[in-house]
This record gives structure tokens, sequence and C-alpha cells, in this order.
């Protein structure tokens, strides 16, 4: 059973009910809609047939919501694309029309963008295919020299090197479609761009007073967000390792041990980490990936990572079943080395919950004593959330009444979400019921040995795990206390 989540964005390559269905049947386990393409009428038809497709196929699918954030880029060329020589002269020019863009210079979307640099600033456009050194800035015009050459078309990115631009993390764009996903009850919203923890708080509050309920993702693309990089996990559910932006922004030489710095710092704050930005970009065109992606792949999961993600390569591409079975054959694999099984146990720290301190307690049980599954009854998934924290091979099934609560855990790795009626369960006949559901989906048999985590009131929301039981399966699903 694969314990890292795969997240699939849709797109016209994904557009009809079967693609969607065999999405689903191929194991995607969270879906991206992508707020920078399509209309909120698009984005709700998607959700539909994902939404049809996981009921009809007994699935569990989430929904993530990602916004666009402030979008920096050149407007267009009267020719489509120019030619750009080291060396040569060129400008971005906010006043320009939109549309007259040439070899000498173009328009920008972002208006401020020339109160933002100075000479000596090095603009990165189009993801690092094209470099431009400020040389000095006249009102709206900002005058450059071509620091590599290669071609430079229609609305491409621009990048400050070093961060430091002052466009807002939320937009006004931005915030009506925090109304759109929260109408559609989206499980996630990503934030692109975020600077401080202040850009998430707004996020947050802006999806409560819409009625939303989906916790909030950061992307990290920028390079002060480094800066306060722990302020900004506090104050997220799922920080997302963006690797593009912030590649463009910070160097593509630091990415690798930023990576693993972002997915450890997360996982010490029990905070859910997805890898993201051409994990599988070949597969775009072609029906296998590289070894490179191979080995980019298993790396994020031997770091801990708890979802990997496509973008354009389910969006867009050609192969986006294979995509999604591929990227699952990888991870499986990647799973079963001892790196990703060695667990830490936090041994060092004192717990302020106990909760918290018994979820711990159940992976160091679960992880020595030759346990075959942990059965974790919940309401709002904190406690498996801290399970999940912890490197092990034991799957972990989130037990709970709440559609939104097994949504959400759709994106904690070695998490299970799974439906149970705790009105049909009462107090005394819990670890019963627990062991025939999981005989009867086939998780265990006769002679296993499983964890039962609870609360005293069980089905009450806020009342907090405070009880763990060890059981072995018998027959007709009857069990002996150990």
């Amino acid at each position: 059973m694969r314990r890292t989540k795969i997240v699939a964005t849709l797109g016209p390559a994904t557009d009809d009910q079967e693609t969607i269905d065999r999405l689903v049947k191929a194991g995607v386990d969270v879906v991206r809609l992508n707020y920078s393409h399509g209309s909120h009428e698009e984005q709700a038809k998607r959700v539909e047939m994902v939404r049809e497709a996981a009921d009809r196929l007994n699935r569990v699918v989430g929904v993530l919501a990602d916004l666009q954030g402030p979008k920096i880029r050149t407007e267009r060329f009267v020719d489509k694309k120019v030619y750009l020589k080291e060396g040569d002269n060129f400008f971005l020019d906010a006043e320009l029309d939109p549309t007259a863009g040439t070899k000498e210079g173009v328009g920008i979307t972002y208006k401020s963008l020339p109160g933002d640099v100075k000479p000596g600033n090095r603009l990165v456009l189009d993801d690092g295919r094209m470099l431009l050194d400020v040389v000095n800035v006249e009102g709206l015009r900002i005058n450059c020299t071509v620091a590599l050459s290669g071609y430079l078309s229609d609305k491409k990115g621009i990048n400050l090197q070093g961060g430091g631009l002052s466009a807002p993390a939320l937009t006004d764009k931005d915030k009506e479609d925090i109304k759109s996903a929260a109408k559609l009850e989206a499980d996630y919203i990503a934030v692109s761009f975020p600077k401080t923890a202040d850009d998430i708080h707004q996020a947050r509050k802006l999806l409560r007073d819409a009625g939303g309920h989906g916790a909030i993702v950061s992307k990290i693309e920028r390079a002060e967000a480094l800066e306060c990089i722990d302020e900004i996990i506090e104050a997220s559910d799922v920080i997302m390792v963006a690797r593009g932006d912030l590649g463009v922004e910070i160097g593509d030489a630091e990415l690798p041990a930023v990576q693993k710095d972002l997915i450890a710092r997360s996982r010490a704050m029990d905070r859910v980490v997805i890898t993201a930005t051409q994990m599988m970009e070949s597969m775009i065109e072609n029906s296998i990936p590289t070894r490179a992606e191979v080995f980019d792949v298993a790396n994020a999961v031997h770091d801990g990572t708890d979802a990997v993600m496509l973008s354009g390569e389910t969006a867009a591409g050609n192969y986006p079943i294979e995509t999604v079975e591929a990227m699952g054959r990888i991870c499986e694999s990647a799973e079963q080395h001892p790196r990703a099984k060695v667990s830490d146990h936090r041994m060092e720290l004192t717990f302020g919950r106990v909760d918290e301190a018994l979820a711990m307690a159940t992976m160091y049980t679960a992880n020595h004593l030759n346990v075959d599954a942990i059965a974790a009854l919940t309401e709002s998934g904190s406690t498996v959330l801290w399970m999940s924290r912890i490197s092990s091979g034991i799957p972990i099934y989130a037990m709970t009444r709440h559609q939104q609560t097994r949504r959400k855990l759709t994106l904690y790795r070695g998490v299970y979400p799974t439906s149970i009626d705790f009105d049909q369960v009462g107090n005394y006949n819990v670890s019963s019921t627990v062991a025939c559901l999981l005989k009867d989906k086939g998780i265990v048999e006769d002679g296993d040995r499983i964890i039962i985590t609870r609360g005293d009131s069980l089905g009450e929301a806020g009342g907090g795990t405070n009880a763990m039981k060890v059981i072995t399966i018998g027959d007709v699903c009857e069990t002996t206390d150990r």
C-alpha cells in the first residue's frame, strides 16, 4: 500500500468523466484546481466529476484550490516572440501598450515593478530561460541589458533574483476565487507567494468569512519567505515546496538543501508537506519518466514528504494516467527502503497535550511490537496527524463519521481515511466493531495484532483521544485484550 500521497492537477487533458474515473482508479489522492486557468464554472464541473467518481469507486479524494497570486509577467509581442542576444539593450515598460512588444522592449502586467528594482538587480524571466540586468529606471520604464541569449515570448513570468518584490500575496482575483473555493467545499486552499504569516492569517479569515472550512497551504516561492519560515509554517496547515519560482529567486543550486530543510521543519512542527514542480515533467510528452525524475520523486519520499504533486503532467500532458501510475510505483518502491521507515520518536520532547502524547506512545508501541495496523477513531484528525509525523511502515486507518475530515486526511502520509458510524458502535463494542471492519475489508486476518485509539466521549467533537488498546484479531471478529 502506497503511503505517500499523489496530488494531480486537473485541466484540459482531464476534462471528461472517463479520464477522471481513470485518474481516481490510478490512485490520485488529491486533485488540484489551478485558479490561474479556467473559469469558476469549469472548476465547479471538475469538482463535480471527481466527487461523482470517488463516490462510485468507493474512494476518498480531496480537493486543493490553488490561488493564482500576484503573477508578474511580460505582456505580448507584435510577432509573438523575439530573439534577444547577450549584451542587447531591452526595456520593460509599465506604460507600454500590452500588445506592442518588440525586440527593443515589452510591457509588463505588474505596474509597480519599476519601484521595486534598482541598478544592478537581476530579473529572471521565463523560469530562468532569460536574464536581464537592470541598468537604470526612468519613470515606469526599466532599462536593462540582456545577460543570457534566447527567445522571449508572450506572457512570461518575471522574478527578482534574491526576492524583494512588493506585490501582495492575495490579489482581488484571489479573494473572489476564495469565495468560489468555499462554495465548492474545497478541502485545501493554497496561497501563492506568501511573504509572512500575516498573508496566511488573512487567507484563512477570508475563507472562513466565505463559509469555507478548508485547510490552508502555504506555497513557499519567495526568497523572503525563508527569512520567517517558522512563523509561516506555524500559521499554516500545509507547506508546499514550490520549486519553480523558489528556484528562480534563490538559485537552483540552493534548492536541494532548502527542500530537505522545509520537509524536516514541517514534520517537526506537525505540519503536512507537499513537494511540487517538474517532478515528472518529461511525461507531458513521453510515456515513461527520465531516470532523474525517478530519483527526484524517490528522494522526496526518503526525505519524508507527505505528498508529491503533478502539474502540467496531468493537466495538459499526453499521458496523465500513466504519469500517476508511474509516480505511484516509484513512491511504493522508495517506501520499502529502511530510510523511509526510520522513526524519530521525539523522546526528548515533553508534550503539553494528552492526545499528542498518546499519539506518540501509539507509534512507539506500533514500531516495536510487531503491530499490523493502527485504527484511530477520530473527529478532527488531529491525533492521526501527530501519528503520521513519525516515520513507520504501519498503516494508520483514520476512522471518522465526518466526510470533511476524511477528505482532509487524504494528504496525510500513511493515513487511510475510513468511514465509521459511531452511533452504531457504542462504548462497549468498539474493539469488535473495528476488528470486523478491518477484517471485512481484507486489511487484517485472524492472529494479526492492531492498536486502537479513541476518546472516552466517543463521537463527541473536542473530547480528545486519551485511550490506546492493543488487541489480537480472533475468529468471527472476536478480540483478546493484551
